[in-house]
């Protein structure tokens, strides 16, 4: 109550709170962090953007899936009942991966489902593809019109001529599923710009392909890149790292960039991009030497008999001789040999491997993109990080590196088709013999090349255009319609690459589609369940509801009933493809949505018994909570499953490497430099660009729509060192021109100690962009014009930045920035390494001042360069092509659609029935 007359009239003027107003009672509860399950339906809490005024909102909160990363986190959607919509995402304390918390990426969906310019209807190109003319039909025609190309390709005996290409699948199995009843050998992913350089080394060791580290028990976190903000499982991983150093774990980031993770560790290694093997072989030699090493996990779980039978047949086969052997065949990794090479202090590499031999079996590490996807041979990077652990005997150990595989669940699907009978050489070519997974990067160029050619092209939550290197090549190909006959973009937003679609189809965000998550978040093993949001709260409401759209925004729908719809449309009563979406409860009649996940809810391990527990079924279950934990902890799997690879043990020794041409790869080392390596660069203007970090901000394309996010993080400077500015003679917001192999594009310096000298960095994620015939995504895409200047050079020049709006969101009018940043990536050459497959990030690059009239955001490219020097670095492979018993692949390695055993055979050849080792599939969610 205002007790003097100032009072009363500041009051009355606002510039104090109302002090007569009602003050609140209280809350009468116990104070908790999260609503209980039992009020999920009908939860009351007061409206904070109301205040003063005391105004209640009711709402049923829905369970669902993150979608702005690959790591699945819960979400609570907060469905307002007076409105019928999602007014806001918190998290689910039930979900075992996140345990309620978010990053800033999840509740920014909110964004994303309210962004006014999503694509809200079915869209058909008029006019020719790029121009950027379209017109709405309903999803009838689309279907129907989709339907009849892809019968009429499959009734032409083709198997690699309908493509799904995959950025983020978000799903366990369900397209590869899909694929297999149309007998297609189409999946194609984006693995090889993402984590093949990691999973081959991973492979070579255990066959599974990517780490599971244990965080929270570790006694030292070794992390290679900057994996607590921004790495994999950014969030999950983020809580557990944090909780092991509050216990007292060391953290070691080797990283050429002062991340904010490394800012945080005990231990920051710079080393140059590329020496990493080097920096790991030199603490295996201290390990060795100090007897540090767990001998009962090496002598019983390594091939190391192989090794000692092969190369050293007149020596013993004695455990002591071979380890005698193994510290002489290491000699040259010394601390000062890895200091060299890293370009560090040879104390830190002393001191840190100190704290990496100390550890035993807890020692945690992890790498994924970093080094791995960023050099030549940085697969290597993977391999040798992977043997620190089986020196210390830290793999499957409280506190060590499980194989993902241990804590990751694979559902049980209602039909399982065949096998497609053929190989598509455009996702796997014959050189490529151990790549992981499809060569997707080099996919125009294998177009170009006259490999093959495609009748009908699914891009689905991917962006190759911009997220891909040489972005013009691509353009290239999805204007040709020799090349690609049908382009059919699955997005929940415009991208660059649905500019140049035939079909733009709009599928639902995290809120709007169903999906089933399950992922090596830490050692337990969970399965989460994405659910429309809308569609269960019309459910709780007692209204039917037969398909997604029906409850969605306009008429967004779903990936899942789409394929059901589409799959059942192609089949015209001959071709076997409707039996395989049949429902298994209901004898001749299509499956439903909810039967699938009912059937694979059915066959989760333990969640039937905790449904009936709670008076529901399985899928009530999921429904209601939307995660189960299967599993609290999944440590030392092996000694109940062993290891899947020929010799069942950890191949110290890799056979498969000698037999498919790489003697000089047999067992971990440091034989293969990278292309960025001192020894490549010459003059003083060249260095090296690290443009594969992450903004923790943003998730590659998807992110764009995201107000909040955008309004954080949108633009990408160059990262310079103090050292080559001053060389260089550029100051903070300089412009500089960075020339790659192909092209160059100009932007501004940034200029910090927080980067290695000689190497210069720009995030991987900014840079978006539109033609003034384009839509979408104002809140980041510069407009530009793109000019083919001839003989295969395009030039692209930025128009506008960043620009407010008027639209029905108010914040539109609201944007303050003007900057979209620089399309660094479409300048880059593909550099596919020969061995993993992978796309090798790094470019080696000329830095100079831009010439007169080259100016801010400008872009050149020459497609002829580009395809020469993709030529070369095919030759590589090429080379040392080898087939033995005409494998196309080492049988025993993942493929994530796997085709019938004989197709894994050159022509001419034939499965040996004496081999073991089948051939495996991969479900695609593994394809991250």
């Amino acid at each position: 109550m205002a007790r003097t007359f100032i009072e009363d009239i500041a009051q009355k003027l606002r510039i104090i709170p109302n002090l007569d107003r009602e003050h609140a009672q209280g809350n009468q509860q116990s104070l908790r962090k999260f609503p209980s399950p039992d009020e999920w339906h009908n939860f009351t809490e007061l409206d904070a953007n109301a205040w003063p005024l005391r105004l209640e909102r009711n709402y049923s909160l829905v369970p669902t899936t993150c979608f702005n990363c690959e790591s699945a986190c819960g979400l609570l959607a907060y469905v307002d009942k007076d409105s019928g919509q999602v007014s806001k995402f918190e998290g689910n304390p039930h979900h075992p991966g996140s345990r309620g918390r978010n990053c800033a990426k999840g509740p920014a969906t909110i964004n994303q489902i309210q962004d006014t310019e999503r694509i809200m209807h079915p869209l058909r190109r008029t006019g020719k593809r790029g121009e950027g003319g379209w017109e709405r039909i309903s999803w009838d025609e689309a279907l129907d019109e989709i339907a009849e190309k892809i019968r009429a390709s499959l009734k032409r005996g083709g198997v690699d001529k309908v493509v799904y290409h995959v950025g983020r699948p978000g799903h366990e199995g369900y397209a590869n599923r899909v694929l297999k009843a149309w007998g297609v050998d189409g999946h194609n992913s984006h693995t090889n710009i993402c984590s093949a350089g990691a999973r081959t080394g991973y492979a070579l060791w255990h066959q599974h392909d990517r780490p599971s580290p244990d965080h929270t028990n570790a006694k030292v976190i070794l992390l290679t890149s900057s994996h607590l903000e921004t790495g994999h499982y950014f969030n999950p991983h983020a809580q557990r790292i944090l909780e092991g150093m509050m216990d007292g774990a060391k953290l070691i980031v080797i990283d050429p960039r002062l991340s904010n993770t490394a800012a945080m560790a005990d231990h920051w290694l710079p080393t140059w991009p590329g020496s990493e093997p080097a920096l790991f072989l030199a603490w295996a030699k201290m390990i060795l030497e100090r007897g540090l090493f767990d001998r009962e996990f090496m002598e019983t779980q390594v091939n190391w008999e192989m090794w000692m039978n092969a190369v050293h047949p007149d020596e013993p086969c004695e455990f002591e001789r071979f380890i005698e052997l193994l510290v002489e065949e290491y000699t040259e990794y010394t601390p000062e040999f890895a200091a060299a090479e890293c370009r560090i202090p040879v104390e830190q590499v002393i001191e840190a491997g100190e704290v990496v031999a100390s550890a035993g079996s807890q020692l945690c590490t992890h790498v994924w993109r970093s080094a791995a996807i960023g050099n030549l041979g940085g697969w290597q990077v993977s391999r040798t990080l992977h043997f620190l652990n089986v020196l210390t005997g830290s793999v499957g150990t409280v506190g060590g590196t499980s194989p993902n595989s241990w804590s990751k669940f694979k559902p049980s699907l209602f039909d399982v088709p065949p096998d497609p009978g053929g190989w598509n050489e455009l996702h796997f070519p014959p050189e490529y013999t151990l790549s992981h997974f499809e060569m997707s990067h080099i996919l125009p160029h294998l177009v170009k090349d006259g490999r093959g050619t495609m009748d009908v092209y699914f891009t689905r939550v991917f962006n190759p255009v911009w997220t891909y290197p040489d972005g013009f090549s691509w353009i290239e190909m999805l204007e040709n319609e020799e090349a690609v006959g049908c382009h059919i973009a699955l997005t929940p937003t415009w991208n660059e690459t649905a500019f140049f679609a035939d079909y733009v189809l709009p599928m639902g965000h995290a809120s709007e589609r169903h999906d089933v998550n399950s992922y090596a978040t830490s050692s337990g093993k969970w399965v989460a369940f994405r659910q429309p949001v809308l569609r269960e709260y019309a459910r709780r409401e007692g209204r039917e509801v037969e398909f997604t759209h029906e409850v969605n925004p306009g008429e967004v729908w779903e990936e899942d009933e789409f394929w059901i719809e589409l799959s059942w449309r192609i089949d015209d009563g001959t071709m076997g493809i409707r039996e395989h979406f049949m429902s298994p409860y209901r004898e001749g009649e299509k499956i439903s949505v909810d039967e699938y996940y009912q059937y694979l809810f059915e066959r989760v391990p333990g969640l039937p018994e905790a449904a009936a527990a709670e008076d529901t079924d399985a899928l009530g279950y999921m429904r209601r909570h939307g995660a189960f934990l299967i599993e609290e902890a999944t440590y030392e799997k092996h000694k109940e499953e062993g290891w899947p690879t020929p010799s069942g043990k950890q191949e110290f020794y890799s056979e498969t490497m000698i037999e498919f041409g790489y003697p000089e790869h047999s067992i971990p080392h440091y034989r293969q430099k990278s292309h960025v390596h001192p020894d490549n660069l010459s003059g003083d203007d060249e260095y090296c660009l690290l443009p594969n970090f992450r903004l923790p901000q943003h998730i590659h394309s998807r992110s764009a729509n995201a107000k909040w996010l955008v309004e954080i993080a949108h633009r990408n400077p160059i990262w310079i060192h103090p050292k080559d500015a001053r060389k260089l003679g550029v100051a903070e917001g300089d412009l500089l021109k960075i020339e790659t192999e192909i092209g160059w594009f100009v932007d501004k310096v940034w200029v910090t100690e927080g980067i290695k000298p000689g190497v210069v960095g720009c995030s991987h994620h900014i840079g978006r962009w539109r033609r003034s015939q384009d839509r979408g995504n104002r809140f980041l895409t510069n407009e530009v014009a793109i000019e083919d200047m001839g003989e295969g050079k395009m030039r692209m020049r930025t128009i506008s930045g960043v620009e407010p709006w008027k639209s029905d969101d108010p914040d539109t009018n609201r944007i303050w920035w003007r900057d979209g940043g620089v399309h660094q990536n479409i300048t880059h050459a593909v550099q596919p390494d020969p061995i993993s497959g992978a796309h090798c990030w790094l470019q080696k690059v000329r830095l100079s001042r831009p010439a007169e009239g080259e100016e801010y955001g400008d872009i050149e490219v020459d497609r002829t360069k580009s395809f020469e020097y993709y030529k070369r670095w095919n030759e590589w492979a090429k080379e040392r092509e080898t087939h033995p018993r005409g494998e196309r692949r080492p049988l025993w390695m993942k493929r994530p659609l796997a085709p019938r055993r004989e197709h894994f055979f050159m022509p001419g050849y034939g499965p040996d029935a004496s081999d073991s080792h089948e051939a495996e599939s991969q479900d695609s969610e593994e394809v991250e």
